[in-house]
C-alpha cells in the first residue's frame, strides 16, 4: 500500500481515514468530516469564488489611483517595472496565499496552526482589515451621495448660484474665457472678441503675454466647491471636527445595510451578488470608453496616457511606485485571499486562478486608464488647458476632476449615473473581502461561540463599524479618514507580508508547501515559485518596506499639515496590528513546555490538527497510482491486511482526481 500523509506532531495518534470515494459504485460510504469545515459553508461553484476574487482585487485604486501614476512615470514606460514587480513579487504572493486558504480551509487566524508562534500575524490582518472597512465604506457613502445627486435634470454641481459657493466660483463652459477676462482687467485692459485690449498703452503682444503671465488669478470650479462646501462641509482642520453630516450618515447607513445582506449568509449570499458587482464595472468602463473615445480632445488625453518617457525608468521612486501598486492593488496579506480561497473544493486549480485573476487586475487598470484619460483629455480641450492641469487622483479624481468632465458630456446626469454606480459595485466588492477576513477569522478561532449566531456576529460587527465611522462623516471626518488611510494599512501591512512570505518559505518550508500544493492539484508546480517565495519575494517585499519607511512623510490633505499629535496617534494605530505578531509570540512560548529550545521548536512546527479542514482530505496518496492492465487507476479504498484492491475501470467518469 502507498504511503499516506499526515499532518501535525502527533499525526502518529490520529486515526487515518482514506480519502473520500463515497458514491462509486455505491460501495463505500462517506467518511466523517470536521464539525469545522462541515459548518462553514462553501461557494456554490468556481465562478462565485473566481468572481469574488476578482471583485476584491479590482477596486477603487484601480480606476483613481493607477492611471496617474501611469501618467505622472513615464505613460507607457510605467508598464515595464509594473509588469516586473507583477511577476516577481505579485502573482507569487497571489498563489502563495490562495494555496494556503484552500489548503487548510480556515480563517486567516486559526490557519496559524501552522506555526502557533505567528498566530498574531493573523490578528494583525484582521485588524488591518477591520480598521479599513472602517473609512472604505464611507468612501462608498461619498459615491451613494453623488449618484443620489445624480438623479436631476441638470448636475448640482455644475452651477455657481447656489448657497455654499464663493465669489472665486467659475462655471466650466466660461472657464478660459472668465480666466481671460480677469488677467485683463488687472492691466487695466478691455477684453473683447478674444482679444485684451490696452487703451492708455499700446503695449506689444509679447509684454501683454508676460504681463499676463505674472497675473495671479483663482479658479475654483463649481465641481470642487460642491465637493469640499456641500459633501463634506469641511472644516479648518482636524482640530475642529465640526457637526455631523446627517446625508453622509445616511448613506454611510444604507452601505452597511447592503453590505451586511450581502454577508449575513457568508458566501452563500456574497457569493451570488458578485454576479453582478464584479460584472458590472466592466461594462460600464466599455461604455464609458466608447462614448470617451468620440469625443473632441480624447485622443489627447489618450496620447498623454500612453506617451512613453523612458527617462523616467532611471528615477528609483518610478519602480517602487510601481511595486507598492501591485502589492496593494492584488490585494495579498489583508486575510482576505486566504479566507475566499478557505471555502474552495479542496481540489480547486488555484494555480490557474492565481494566474487569471493577477493578470485581469492589472489589465483591468490598464484599460480604466485609457477610460479616464479619453474623458479628461476631452475636459481639457473643452476648457483649454493642458491635461496635466485636470488630471488627479484618489478623491480628487472621483469627486472633482472626473464629474467635472461628465458634466460638460450631453445628458450628463446618464453619464454621472453609470459612473458613480460602478465605483458602488467597485467599492462592494472591496469592502466584502476585507469584511469577509473579519468575521472569518474570528468566527473560526472561536467556532463553538460565534458559529451558532454568525449572522448577529455580522450584524454586530457592521453596527460596531458603522459607529466608529461617525467622527469620518463630520465637518472635520475628511482629515480624520485620511489619516487612518495614511497608517491603517502602510508600513504595518507590508511587515506582515514579509513575515507570512518568510514563515512560510523557510520555517514550515517550501518543500513541504509543495507537497500540500500537490496533494490539491495533483502535481507539484514548477521550481520558479520555490525561488520567488524563498528569495526574489521576500526581497522585493523587504525592498518596499524599506523604502516605505525611508521616505515616509507625515500625514497631509492637500496643503493642509496635521498638528504632531495627529501624526502620532497615526503611528500608533499602524503598531496596533503589527504589535500582535510580538504578543501572540510570548504567550505562545509561555504557554509550551520544555526548555527554551524545546519551547522553540514547539511553537514554530504545525500543530496536531493543522491541515485540511476536512478528514477525507487529511490522508490523501501521494505517489503515483497503480495501474491496471487496462491502464486504468487501481486505489485502495479500505486497507485491510490483505489490502483488497478494488477496481475502478467502470467508474472512471465519476472521478474527478486521484
Amino acid at each position: 500500500m502507498a504511503p499516506t500523509v499526515t499532518f501535525g506532531r502527533d499525526s502518529e495518534e490520529k486515526t487515518k481515514l482514506p480519502a473520500d470515494r463515497s458514491g462509486i459504485d455505491g460501495e463505500c460510504e462517506t467518511p466523517s468530516v470536521s464539525s469545522d469545515g462541515d459548518d462553514r459553508g462553501t461557494w456554490g461553484n468556481h465562478m462565485e469564488f473566481f468572481l469574488s476574487c476578482l471583485g476584491f482585487a479590482v477596486g477603487l485604486g484601480n480606476v483613481w489611483r493607477f492611471p496617474y501614476l501611469c501618467y505622472r512615470n513615464g505613460g507607457g514606460a510605467f508598464l515595464i517595472p509594473y509588469v516586473f514587480f507583477l511577476v516577481f513579487a505579485g502573482v507569487p504572493m497571489f498563489f502563495l496565499e490562495l494555496s494556503f486558504g484552500q489548503f487548510a480551509g480556515t480563517g486567516p487566524i486559526t490557519i496559524w496552526r501552522v506555526a502557533p508562534m505567528f498566530k498574531g500575524v493573523g490578528f494583525a490582518m484582521v485588524m488591518i482589515s477591520f480598521l479599513v472597512c472602517i473609512y472604505y465604506n464611507v468612501i462608498i457613502s461619498y459615491i451613494l451621495h453623488y449618484l443620489f445627486a445624480s438623479f436631476t435634470s441638470v448636475l448640482p454641481w455644475v452651477t455657481c448660484n447656489n448657497d455654499y459657493n464663493t465669489a472665486d466660483c467659475v462655471e466650466g463652459g466660461h472657464v478660459k474665457m472668465a480666466f481671460e477676462i480677469y488677467k485683463c482687467s488687472k492691466i487695466g485692459g478691455d477684453y473683447f472678441n478674444g482679444t485684451c485690449f490696452n487703451a492708455t498703452m499700446n503695449a506689444t503682444a509679447a509684454i501683454m503675454n508676460e504681463t499676463l503671465q505674472n497675473t495671479n488669478f483663482t479658479r475654483v470650479s463649481p465641481t470642487e466647491e460642491y465637493w469640499k462646501h456641500f459633501v463634506l462641509q469641511i472644516s479648518d482642520g482636524i482640530d475642529d471636527m465640526g457637526g455631523i453630516s446627517w446625508s453622509l450618515t445616511l448613506c454611510n447607513l444604507l452601505g452597511w445595510v447592503v453590505v451586511f445582506f450581502s454577508l449575513v449568509k457568508g458566501v452563500k449570499s456574497s457569493g451570488k451578488v458578485v454576479y453582478f458587482t464584479a460584472t458590472f464595472p466592466y461594462i460600464v468602463l466599455f461604455i464609458l470608453l466608447i462614448r470617451g473615445l468620440t469625443l473632441d480632445g480624447a485622443m489627447d488625453g489618450v496620447f498623454f496616457y500612453i506617451k512613453p518617457d523612458w527617462s523616467r525608468l532611471a528615477h528609483p521612486k518610478v519602480w517602487m511606485d510601481a511595486a507598492v501598486q501591485i502589492f496593494y492593488s492584488l490585494g495579498a496579506a489583508w486575510g482576505s485571499l486566504i479566507t475566499m480561497s478557505s471555502y474552495n473544493r479542496f481540489n480547486n486549480n488555484c494555480y490557474r486562478d492565481a494566474l487569471i485573476i493577477s493578470f485581469s487586475n492589472c489589465a483591468t487598470s490598464v484599460f480604466a486608464g485609457f477610460v479616464i484619460f479619453s474623458v479628461i483629455g476631452f475636459m481639457a480641450h473643452e476648457i483649454g488647458v493642458p491635461v496635466a492641469d485636470v488630471i488627479d487622483q484618489g478623491p480628487g479624481l472621483a469627486f472633482v476632476a472626473y464629474p467635472e468632465a461628465v458634466s460638460l458630456l450631453p445628458i450628463s446626469p446618464l453619464w454621472a449615473i453609470l459612473f458613480f454606480f460602478m465605483l458602488f459595485t467597485l467599492g462592494l466588492d472591496s469592502q466584502f473581502g476585507m469584511l469577509e477576513a473579519v468575521l472569518s477569522g474570528l468566527i473560526d478561532e472561536f467556532p463553538t461561540i460565534l458559529r451558532p449566531i454568525k449572522s448577529w456576529v455580522t450584524l454586530g460587527i457592521c453596527v460596531l463599524q458603522f459607529l466608529l465611522a461617525l467622527p469620518m462623516v463630520s465637518q472635520g471626518g475628511i482629515y480624520l479618514l485620511t489619516m487612518v488611510d495614511w497608517y491603517s494599512a502602510g508600513v504595518s501591512l507590508m511587515i506582515v507580508a514579509v513575515t507570512e512570505c518568510l514563515v512560510l518559505s523557510w520555517l514550515y518550508g517550501c518543500d513541504r508547501f509543495y507537497d500540500n500544493i500537490k496533494m490539491m492539484l495533483g502535481s507539484y508546480p514548477s521550481i520558479w515559485w520555490k525561488i520567488c517565495w524563498k528569495v526574489i519575494t521576500p526581497v522585493v517585499l523587504l525592498g518596499i518596506l524599506l523604502f516605505t519607511m525611508v521616505n515616509h512623510t507625515p500625514v497631509t490633505y492637500g496643503k493642509y499639515e496635521y498638528p504632531d499629535w495627529a501624526d502620532s496617534l497615526g503611528w500608533l494605530m499602524a503598531m496596533a496590528s503589527v504589535v500582535n505578531i510580538p504578543i501572540f509570540a510570548i504567550i505562545a512560548l509561555v504557554q509550551a513546555k520544555g526548555s527554551f529550545m524545546e519551547r522553540l521548536r514547539a511553537v514554530t512546527q504545525p500543530t496536531a490538527e493543522w491541515g485540511p479542514a476536512l478528514n477525507r482530505d487529511r490522508d490523501l496518496d501521494l505517489s503515483e497510482p497503480e495501474l491496471n492492465e487496462k491502464g486504468v487507476p487501481v486505489i485502495n479504498i479500505v486497507p485491510t491486511k490483505d489490502e483488497e484492491k478494488v477496481d475502478l475501470s467502470k467508474s472512471m467518469e465519476r472521478i474527478s482526481t486521484v
